[in-house]
């Protein structure tokens, strides 16, 4: 029987996934095609699925057939330390494309302020409490601060915002 014809299972799965992950922070991968691979990985059922998922990528010659392996204290130790190490080149890359002036694929360009901010409730307590106190009078002068804040904060908005 072909080795590449010997049906795998969720340890040479997650093997492959892994490796595509370092390919991506690595930069040879983009976000859509890592997405793709990392589902033609989990719809693999051979060992020649997961070879052709990764034919195209340094290292990913095609894999022996191994027995899976019980992981002992010191692969775990090793595991471990190629997380912290891959987490150390998402940040760096995060970093690179900071600098660039660039985000991430799933953030945002823009972070919008959402809600009215502290001055509207203020308003809101002193316009009650200058209805219980001082009558109409001062209800109307609490409602032209209101628009006037409204106004300019409009204007900061349009003036600040960025292209």
């Amino acid at each position: 029987m072909d080795p590449s014809d010997l049906r795998i299972g969720d340890a040479e799965r997650e093997h492959t996934m892994t490796a595509l992950r370092e390919h991506f922070a690595q930069g040879r991968l983009d976000h859509e095609e890592l997405d793709q691979r990392l589902g033609q990985t989990l719809a693999a059922r051979t060992a020649g699925d997961l070879a052709r998922v990764t034919a195209d990528l340094p290292g990913s010659g095609p894999q022996p057939y191994r027995d899976p392996v019980v992981p002992g204290p010191g692969d775990w130790h090793a595991a471990m330390k190629a997380q912290r190490a891959q987490m150390q080149s998402m940040r760096q890359a995060h970093r690179d494309l900071r600098r660039e002036g660039r985000q991430w694929p799933h953030q945002s360009r823009r972070h919008h302020h959402r809600g009215p901010g502290p001055l509207l409730p203020i308003l809101f307590v002193v316009g009650i409490v200058g209805v219980m106190f001082g009558g109409w009078g001062l209800l109307k002068v609490v409602f032209f601060i209101w628009i006037g804040s409204m106004i300019f904060s409009a204007i900061h908005r349009r003036t600040h915002r960025r292209s």
